[in-house]
């Protein structure tokens, strides 16, 4: 779930280059039926600054049954405090800046698929 294009797209890419198959959320209201439909092994959403509806979504994403076991990897922008906050509260596995997460992406995803 990304709002910004060029970001999501090279993020989009780099996942189907890596095997995965990728299903998008059209909006954060969708979030929830998205995963009972395509069923993920994990969700990457990106929060923005104003975060209200992503951050509403994932809460209802964690609190749902047959969701709530779907790790979520945060992407926020490198400068927001509140955004990094946000997506803590939501109970994101993890939360990483969006300079980083194209660099570093096969080490996150594996970080974030680890069995607790």
């Amino acid at each position: 779930m990304y709002e910004r294009p060029l970001p999501g797209s090279q993020l989009l890419h780099r996942l189907q280059d890596m095997g995965y198959r990728v299903a998008t959320a059209p909006a954060p209201e969708a979030l929830v039926d998205t995963c009972r439909r395509d069923k993920p092994i994990l969700l990457i959403a990106e929060i923005p600054q104003r975060a209200d509806r992503v951050c509403a979504a994932l809460l209802l994403l964690h609190e749902a049954e047959d969701t709530s076991h779907i790790p979520v990897i945060a992407v926020v922008p490198s400068d927001s405090a509140d955004a990094e906050q946000a997506a803590r509260r939501t109970g994101a596995k993890l939360v990483v800046q969006d300079s980083v997460i194209l660099a570093h992406l096969p080490q996150f995803l594996e970080q974030a698929l680890q069995v607790d």
